[in-house]
């Protein structure tokens, strides 16, 4: 029976880096017979255009009866006045698929270590993920408020959606070097009291595990001062927003880094971190890896290819070891350069 993926190009980069990556999955496709479907449907700014919903009904319903989504980017400035923004629709989506886990691996391949903006010294060797709890705090919190004299957001968390994300973060460093790092601001804020509260209780359910809380201005300081220091970090929305972008510069770029949102039961939606530069849509520029990286945690998270998703990565390392990298990476390869030098190791 195949596997239903839809695809959500979207705006800017979206379009070229989910071309990029659809060549690679049609070659694994058909060389290792997974009997995956692509098929794809307007979202965000795309969707507004073509409907004037960021989301609209069709993609979302295709969203929902898929088995992954995969996702581009979305936005730019000539959405900025519109009554509906893309960005809305990503929200609304998140919301819709119960989508409360967000995975955001970072490691720094040893070909690319010099090229962060931190020591190499410092870099080398990182890896660590990210789990920011994605449909809950001030990001959805009611009441909200903004008039000319005040404004108000409001951040609420209740006990089973931090104990479902702490839970998460546990089970993920179950399979790595088991530990979890909880961050918050519990000396200033309620939510994070509880929160620190409830991830002391799930750290029984897993005494291999070792738990430590940092607070999330410490723990700013120590993702540029010691990355390597982390294995699993968990966090709730906006400081996991903040922080995951922080440690993007790890890596060198934001080209390089993929991210995965998943349910409790529905299907799990896998997009690169970055945003979808429209300075240089259209340019034949944008670093297609993230997009393919984002492919592989599809193939592993969700239909359990392990081995083709460690032949996509082994051959977009070796590219990268021959030093066909792209702008963002101090190289000059186009997207389509860089793809290409991929498809012919794959094909070798």
């Amino acid at each position: 029976m195949s596997k239903k993926i839809v695809v959500l190009s979207g705006d800017g980069i979206g379009p070229e880096i989910m071309a990029a990556g659809l060549q690679v999955l049609e070659v694994v496709n058909k060389r290792f017979a997974m009997d995956l479907e692509m098929t794809e449907y307007p979202f965000g700014g795309a969707g507004i255009d073509s409907s004037g919903e960021p989301l609209p009904h069709k993609t979302l319903n295709a969203c929902k009866n898929a088995d992954a989504i995969l996702l581009g980017a979305i936005g730019g400035p000539q959405w900025d006045e519109a009554p509906h923004r893309p960005e809305e629709g990503l929200l609304a989506l998140r919301k819709a698929l119960g989508l409360y886990a967000n995975i955001r691996p970072i490691s720094v391949f040893d070909s690319l270590a010099s090229l962060s903006p931190i020591k190499e010294e410092k870099v080398r060797g990182t890896d660590f993920i990210v789990v920011r709890e994605l449909t809950g705090g001030i990001y959805f919190g009611r009441p909200r408020e903004l008039t000319d004299t005040h404004a108000l957001d409001t951040c609420v968390y209740s006990n089973q959606e931090i104990r479902r994300i702490i839970r998460k973060a546990f089970e993920i460093a179950k399979t790595r070097r088991k530990k979890v790092t909880s961050v918050d601001k519990a000396n200033v804020l309620a939510t994070s009291k509880l929160w620190r509260k409830i991830a002391e209780e799930v750290a029984q359910e897993f005494p291999e595990v070792t738990l430590e809380h940092q607070l999330v201005d410490s723990a700013a300081m120590i993702l540029i001062q010691d990355p390597r220091s982390f294995d699993v970090i968990v966090t709730e929305n906006l400081f996991g927003d903040i922080l995951s972008d922080e440690a993007s510069v790890i890596p060198g770029s934001l080209g390089m880094l993929p991210s995965a949102s998943h349910s409790e039961i529905g299907p799990s939606l896998y997009e690169p971190i970055h945003g979808s530069a429209p300075d240089i849509a259209g340019k034949n520029l944008a670093n297609p890896m993230s997009m393919i990286l984002s492919i592989t945690m599809m193939l592993r998270q969700s239909f359990q290819f392990e081995t083709v998703a460690k032949v996509i990565e082994s051959a977009c390392n070796e590219v990268m070891d021959q030093g066909i990298l792209t702008k963002d990476l101090g190289g000059a390869a186009t997207t389509s350069d860089f793809i290409a030098a991929v498809m012919n190791e794959l094909k070798a």
